[in-house]
């Protein structure tokens, strides 16, 4: 099944939903089965998604969460209550709706896309469940993404950025006119601050639909942060009231920003505002629960190993602000493998500072930028003397090691590697070193 979903192609030549309506129509519209909470934006979509799904969940709810993309399995993208859905459910799922979406192939200029049909596969599993809620991540875009069917009654958008510009246009309003499609009338919308240019479309879109907005640093925010073991404590300003002692076992302000627009939606969803407030324990208990692999996540000790997605210079400097702030590091050496279409030269000024020398290597993506041209960019950055190269994953991961315990005396507690740059460079090494 994998491998006939992949086959489908990940692209299209022409962004529209006339396909996925159309099979969601014959599997009889289960994406109207349940309300949504619809988020989209740069960078954070999936920290804060989990988030959102560990607060329902604490709440009492049953939830499905559609997130991309995956580390190790497609499943994951689809999980229940929390956890992937298991391959049963996937399998009998995948065969009700592999022929309808022939059908509508057949009758179609382009076939549906991987992504079309693991968003109509998410959309059936919640269904069939069923769920109390479905929190569903935009996978590009917005208005014409093929999650973009749900007419969410809550919608989240997280900082936006620059990034896939050469489907969404070269300007932060292009790309936030693309992501504001998300909000239909009536909607309530919770929205991360912005820079100017992206909010202003943004705005202007809750106003043409009627839409209500509630503004992070206006009526709701992150009023305090601490740096803990694990994570951070928080003191947060929600829509209902101040929640304090929040632990987050999650790193960097960025995701002390994520846990306040999630506790938003999830204020919004259930009706919290300024007579109500969620009840303060519960919301303890979902964020304590949070989780958000491959986003400074660590998977050895000694020396440490941190996986990080980050994939273009907005998240990017978000980590390399959090390694600053809440890692003690005397040596760190970093892993760093990129896709073509990404600034890797800008992703690597931002990490040049906090990291004593670089592996550059390719990831298992098609797309993955050619190491030379990786180690030619690093080169200029870095200097020659600091950046080694490693073609495969095993060989960058091992030299990477071998340079953090380099010269090192006594033990090796201060010393760090980092394997950052892409989603797919953090997979590659999360099935190596989590086996």
């Amino acid at each position: 099944m994998e491998a006939e979903l992949a086959g489908r192609g990940f692209t299209r030549m022409v962004f529209e939903l006339d396909r996925i309506t159309s099979l969601l129509d014959l599997l009889g519209s289960p994406q109207r089965a349940y309300p949504s909470i619809h988020l989209t934006g740069t960078n954070g979509k999936t920290s804060t998604a989990r988030m959102i799904d560990s607060l329902l969940r604490a709440l009492g709810l049953h939830t499905g969460r559609y997130t991309s993309p995956h580390l190790e399995t497609v499943r994951e993208r689809i999980s229940l209550d929390g956890e992937p859905v298991d391959e049963a459910r996937f399998t009998a799922v995948y065969q009700e709706v592999k022929p309808l979406a022939e059908l509508v192939d057949d009758r179609s200029a382009e076939p549906l896309t991987y992504f079309d049909m693991t968003t109509a596969l998410a959309f059936a599993t919640f269904a069939d469940a069923p769920v109390d809620v479905a929190v569903v991540e935009v996978g590009l875009g917005g208005a014409e993404d093929a999650t973009n069917v749900i007419q969410a009654g809550v919608c989240v958008l997280t900082p936006v950025g620059l990034d896939h510009t050469e489907w969404l246009g070269d300007t932060l309003q292009d790309i936030a006119v693309a992501k504001a499609g998300i909000i239909h009338p009536g909607a309530t919308v919770i929205c991360a601050a912005q820079d100017e240019e992206a909010a202003r479309p943004i705005l202007q879109r809750c106003a043409e639909v009627g839409a209500t907005v509630a503004r992070e640093g206006s009526e709701f925010g992150v009023l305090r942060r601490a740096v803990a073991v694990g994570g951070q404590v928080l003191t947060l300003q929600g829509l209902g009231g101040v929640y304090e002692e929040v632990f987050v076992p999650l790193h960097g302000a960025h995701q002390a920003q994520n846990a306040a627009v999630a506790l938003a939606a999830v204020e919004a969803f259930l009706g919290a505002g300024a007579r109500r407030q969620l009840d303060v324990e519960a919301v303890r208990e979902g964020f304590a629960a949070a989780s958000s692999p491959g986003r400074l996540e660590r998977v050895r000790s000694a020396p440490t190993i941190l996986l990080d997605g980050a994939h273009n210079p907005q998240g990017m400097a978000a980590t390399v602000t959090a390694l600053q702030e809440e890692f003690a590091f005397s040596k760190l050496v970093a892993v760093v493998g990129t896709l073509a279409d990404k600034d890797a030269a800008s992703m690597l000024e931002l990490l040049e500072p906090v990291v004593d020398q670089l592996v550059v290597t390719r990831n298992s993506s098609p797309r993955a930028l050619p190491v030379k041209e990786l180690a030619a960019l690093a080169a200029e950055v870095f200097g020659p003397d600091r950046v080694e190269v490693a073609e495969e994953m095993p060989d960058a991961i091992e030299a990477a090691v071998a340079l953090a315990e380099e010269d090192v005396p006594g033990e090796l507690a201060g010393v760090g590697v980092l394997i950052t740059g892409s989603v797919v460079t953090v997979a590659d090494a999360r099935r190596l070193l989590k086996r």
